[in-house]
């Protein structure tokens, strides 16, 4: 995710069971960091999930656009520049 100057940060509580803050503070552990990290994990996962639903759409879309075509079109873009 992003770091570095000008990142703002904001607090997400969530309430767990006891026993588990009790066993956190046993042990030592800081839940902050285990936190960001699981979720930035998922909002990852999410937004792979989200791209192959794109790309599939995509591929869908363009299935009917033959190999030699599309390098015809890259040829021709790139002539252009």
């Amino acid at each position: 995710m992003t770091k570095g100057v000008g990142v703002g940060y904001v607090t997400v509580s969530a309430k767990i069971p006891r026993r588990l803050k009790e066993l956190l503070d046993r042990y030592g552990i800081k839940p902050g960091p285990i936190i960001r990290r699981a979720l930035e994990e998922e909002v990852k996962r999410r937004v792979l999930l989200e791209l192959e639903e794109r790309a599939r759409e995509l591929s869908g879309r363009l299935s009917h656009i033959s190999d030699e075509e599309v390098a015809s079109l890259i040829r021709e873009d790139r002539e252009r520049r």
